[in-house]
């Protein structure tokens, strides 16, 4: 699929389109493909339907991705909005099976919330760490979701899934990631992202909510 990936993260906070909702609140193919019939423009679709089919994919093949890939995601991420452009943002990106096996022990041994990411990169091709630079800005963590969003949709589009496991704003959480990422004292863990190819289909939850939406007035 061919996306503007500097386009995605604007399209999705613009996206509001209303989708056929299965009884199980899971969005199928088909429901995503229909509901964007009117939007002519060929790419409008691909960038639409690829947000509507993002979901949170916790377990992988195992198979390696590839150093190229992992680049193109983290360029997504790096065309996410930055406020004043202060881009206050690092990443980790690792793809090494041996490196990602002893990431994932460390984890492992730590409090339960961290045991379970540990699980989860495990069986991971590659894991993205969003790391803030508080010291280039103090709404690091704002720009540093922006670009986890994009990332995010950019390994969906590009046939692989992801998930995204929070480090901060909790204190154990940041340890255990600092430590087994080897993470400096100046930055910040946002997130870590277990990145791979699914183990198994999944259909994306429909969270649509007409009522969350007000128009005009409150």
């Amino acid at each position: 699929m061919n996306i503007k990936v500097s386009a995605i993260f604007v399209c999705a906070l613009c996206a509001f389109v209303a989708s056929v909702t299965p009884a199980s609140g899971q969005l199928t193919k088909e429901n995503v493909q229909s509901e964007f019939k009117k939007y002519n423009s060929m790419q409008s679709k691909q960038i639409l339907e690829n947000i509507f089919s993002r979901k949170s994919v916790r377990h992988f093949t195992g198979k390696v991705v590839s150093k190229d890939d992992l680049t193109m995601v983290v360029k997504a991420g790096m065309a996410a909005p930055t406020g004043k452009n202060m881009q206050p943002w690092e990443f980790l990106a690792v793809n090494d099976p041996e490196r990602i096996f002893a990431i994932a022990e460390s984890m492992g041994k730590t409090n339960p919330m961290s045991a379970r990411t540990g699980a989860m990169i495990k069986e991971a091709g590659a894991v993205i760490v969003v790391c803030g630079r508080p010291d280039v800005s103090h709404n690091w963590m704002l720009d540093c979701a922006a670009a986890t969003e994009n990332i995010l949709l950019a390994i969906e589009s590009m046939g692989m899934g992801a998930v995204w496991t929070a480090a901060w704003p909790y204190e154990d959480r940041l340890a255990a990631t600092t430590e087994a990422f080897g993470l400096p004292e100046d930055v910040v863990p946002l997130c870590v992202i277990p990145v791979g190819y699914p183990k198994y289909e999944k259909a994306p939850m429909d969270k649509w909510k007409p009522e969350k939406l007000h128009f005009d007035k409150w």
